[in-house]
């Protein structure tokens, strides 16, 4: 999240970025991965985002990385957003 490129897409700074990370961080409980539907998605580490998302029962993805999670993602009722758009919809809730 903090790469040039993403934080200028966002319009953070590493500061607000970290602030973001802490706050999750603070909040966020371990989830053990149950089940496994390897390989589902191009890049192996993107896989185990998916299975968290599935076993947590998330109703979305926050992620810069449409392409590669968008028809997988919606396989298991996940919806996959821009940051830009995650941050409007918890701001409309």
């Amino acid at each position: 999240m903090t790469r040039s490129e993403h934080l200028e897409a966002a319009g953070l700074s590493s500061a607000e970025v970290g602030a973001l990370l802490d706050s999750v961080a603070a909040v966020a409980e371990p989830v053990r991965l149950a089940y496994l539907w390897r390989p589902t998605l191009p890049d192996m580490d993107d896989d185990m985002i998916l299975e968290t998302a599935v076993n947590v029962g998330a109703d979305g993805i926050v992620t810069f990385n449409l392409r590669d999670f968008g028809i997988a993602a919606e396989k298991f009722g996940i919806r996959i957003l821009l940051p830009g758009e995650a941050v409007r919809q918890w701001e409309r809730d």
